[in-house]
């Protein structure tokens, strides 16, 4: 298939750390949007929580942060598995633009940790987000032309799917919380702008890379897209589900509405693994069309 590059086992591998790397980027960053929004709707156990993710997505990104190199240098250096060891090639990474976003992400995951400081702390770690969103703008197909459009559009695309991704674990625990409803009910109006943003800057993005519809059909890389469409579709229509049904049925106090509402956020956390998975296949095996 045209754009497709040859899938092995380190390709594979590369793909699993994308996608866990996504996920905890993702996760640290939205978290911190959460818990900076909503800070004085939210009850204690909720936030605490939404810090805990932070810290614990900050961790585990700079874990996989360091992975991604030794993939990385097994991927160009033709050996396999022997390369991701190679000082030669590791130093070749470093050298190029993933070395540069590593500086970005790294940083911003570090300064994430700030959020168990007082008073400050949130700030820092809000700081910490935006270094971790600049990082994407460094690496992968955001590098093409024009550049600074793709940079911007990617850089408020990953912002609105942040807060998006961040928020799912706390309002999983909201909606058991007294004061969840009006939370889940404010989200959901706060949401709105969000997703506006997200599809705005995704569709911007899609066809600034594609360059027209027919390459979508004719491509691997619009294929995956057109396939992570599907699932951001889907995605986007429990998030409906939720605000015009499962939540003011919460605010009613209806009997099973919590059970409904957590299941359908649970399905949403399953949707977002999806299409982790679908993007890092996107920006690990296949090319833009106007790169071809």
């Amino acid at each position: 298939m045209t754009g497709l590059a040859p899938i092995d086992g380190v390709v594979v591998l590369a793909i699993l750390a994308k996608a866990l790397g996504y996920g905890a980027a993702l996760l640290a960053m939205g978290s911190i949007l959460f818990t900076v929004l909503f800070a004085t709707r939210a009850e204690a156990s909720v936030l605490r929580l939404a810090r805990h993710l932070a810290v614990g997505a900050a961790l585990l990104g700079l874990a996989v942060l360091a992975l991604r190199f030794g993939i990385r240098a097994a991927r160009i250096s033709g050996m396999g598995f022997e390369g991701a060891t190679d000082p030669m090639m590791l130093g070749i990474v470093w050298d190029s633009p993933l070395g540069t976003a590593a500086i970005w992400r790294g940083v911003g995951e570090l300064a994430i940790l700030a959020i168990l400081l007082p008073r400050v702390g949130q700030w820092v770690a809000l700081a910490g987000s935006l270094a971790i969103a600049i990082s994407f703008a460094q690496v992968g197909h955001s590098l093409g032309e024009p550049r600074a459009p793709l940079a911007v559009l990617l850089f408020l695309h990953l912002l609105a799917v942040a807060f998006w991704v961040g928020a799912l674990l706390p309002l999983h625990k909201a909606a058991l919380t007294p004061t969840g409803a009006d939370l889940l009910h404010h989200f959901g109006n706060v949401a709105a702008y969000g997703v506006a943003v997200l599809i705005v800057a995704g569709a911007a993005l899609a066809w600034l890379l594609s360059g027209s519809v027919v390459a979508l059909f004719g491509t691997a890389y619009g294929l995956v897209l057109l396939a992570k469409v599907v699932i951001v579709s889907a995605l986007l229509g429990l998030a409906a589900l939720n605000k015009l049904r499962f939540v003011p049925a919460l605010r009613a106090e209806k009997r099973g509405a919590e059970i409904a509402l957590r299941r359908s956020i649970s399905m949403e956390m399953l949707a977002v693994v999806l299409i982790l998975f679908a993007t890092a296949t996107l920006t690990s095996v296949t090319t833009p069309p106007i790169n071809l």
